[in-house]
């Protein structure tokens, strides 16, 4: 470029690579080669100044608002005191941006399962929030997960799941390897400043846990990191809970039967919510079940960033003889009873709208082909989006002798929205 420009001169501009990092996102800018006059050259940068300055205003304004709206809930008072969070955190679509950024691309998030990958080539996608990801097993049995962008024109790559030996962009033909590798970009002659090594797959880092499959969109580990490295996950995913869990059945062992999924159209959090009330809705909503569980029995333990509800069973093969409720936050539940065990991924699509997730489980010795799961759940979860729309209502109490649970789902939320 140009050390300086003179009146009418003409400005060549080359490519200039800019890496932007945005929390749970990488992502790489090119300035295009093109032939600017000065004017024009002056005139895009005003333009850009501006809308840039505007954008700051605006991004600054939103982050404010969110903040006020997160102190308008008081994590320190007693549950007998407390009020639940204003409707407006399951409403305010800015909120809902909030919420991605603070809680979902932090930490680590449940995305899958192994047997999702269990050979060499298997994959599946996903999306939570903005992100687009892929996670394969590669030819060598590596666990790998990667942004599911091209890195031309930022194409989805894959679909869904099962077996690929490369991901191949549908768009222009770009082709990468299970690696993230860019093995292929098509009709690329006369390219300049291009280094094949710079345009592989954002690696997202992934880890497994049981039988679960884990993203940390946050932090970037090493590359000879072990995703198997149980200690790792342990305490930053379940803290002083694992042992709790694997005691519990929670393990490798069981058998993957099925997945289920619905979206509804309540705020993720309201389902979240609704899974936290200590059994208060059972006997309600759920008679069936109430009738295979001694719900005097019922306790709840809140840990670091899990809590664990449990209830004798009744006399039902179905609940056996104990049933134990995991809820690990921000957004991922184990609910292991007799020989069953099933999950249920939240996943937010909108501030009044997710989509949950079942995947079922059963012990290797039994040979089961369907599954039991509560609609129930989801026609009291959308009436309860609608009621948090009224004017009527603004913010709740807690049962305080068995909503301990949800509670400390609130306060753990408003932790991380104060970061």
């Amino acid at each position: 470029m140009a050390a300086m420009i003179g009146s009418g001169q003409t400005i060549k501009t080359g490519l200039q690579p800019t890496l932007s990092h945005q929390r749970g996102h990488c992502r790489f800018y090119q300035t295009p080669i093109s032939t600017l006059t000065t004017e024009n050259w002056r005139r895009r940068r005003s333009i850009t100044v501006a809308s840039c300055s505007l954008h700051h205003n605006s991004e600054n304004s939103l982050k404010s608002h969110c903040e006020k709206l997160v102190h308008e809930f008081d994590p320190e008072v007693p549950i007998e005191k407390a009020l639940t969070p204003p409707s407006s955190w399951y409403t305010d679509a800015s909120f809902y941006d909030f919420e991605l950024d603070r809680v979902f691309y932090r930490g680590w998030q449940a995305v899958g399962y192994t047997e999702q990958i269990k050979e060499p080539r298997d994959f599946f996608t996903g999306r939570l929030g903005t992100v687009e990801f892929v996670v394969c097993r590669d030819e060598k049995g590596k666990v790998q997960a990667f942004h599911n962008v091209c890195r031309h024109h930022a194409s989805i790559l894959a679909s869904g799941s099962g077996q690929k030996t490369c991901f191949v962009c549908p768009y222009h033909g770009w082709t990468y390897g299970l690696d993230g590798a860019l093995r292929k970009a098509t009709r690329i002659t006369g390219i300049q400043n291009f280094n094949v090594n710079e345009f592989g797959l954002i690696a997202i880092d992934v880890a497994v846990w049981g039988p679960f499959v884990l993203l940390n969109l946050e932090r970037k580990m090493s590359p000879d990191y072990d995703v198997g490295d149980n200690d790792l996950v342990e305490n930053e995913w379940l803290g002083s809970t694992s042992e709790l869990l694997k005691c519990g059945g929670v393990d490798t062992s069981l058998s993957y039967l099925f997945r289920r999924e619905y979206t509804i159209d309540c705020n993720w959090k309201v389902f979240c919510d609704n899974y936290l009330d200590g059994g208060y809705h059972v006997p309600y909503a759920h008679k069936g079940l109430a009738s295979g569980l001694e719900l005097d029995s019922y306790s709840t333990t809140t840990y670091e960033k899990v809590s664990i509800q449990s209830c004798a069973g009744g006399s039902t093969e179905r609940v056996g003889s104990k049933a134990l409720y995991a809820f690990i936050y921000p957004n991922f539940m184990i609910n292991r009873y007799g020989p069953w065990m099933d999950t249920n991924l939240v996943v937010p699509l909108g501030p009044r709208k997710c989509q949950v997730i079942f995947d079922y489980f059963i012990e290797p010795h039994l040979k089961v082909t369907k599954g039991s799961f509560h609609m129930e759940d989801i026609i009291l979860c959308d009436g309860v989006q609608r009621g948090l729309e009224s004017p009527a209502y603004c913010s709740g109490r807690y049962a305080p002798t068995v909503e301990n649970a949800m509670y400390h789902f609130h306060q753990l939320l408003h932790s991380n929205l104060c970061m």
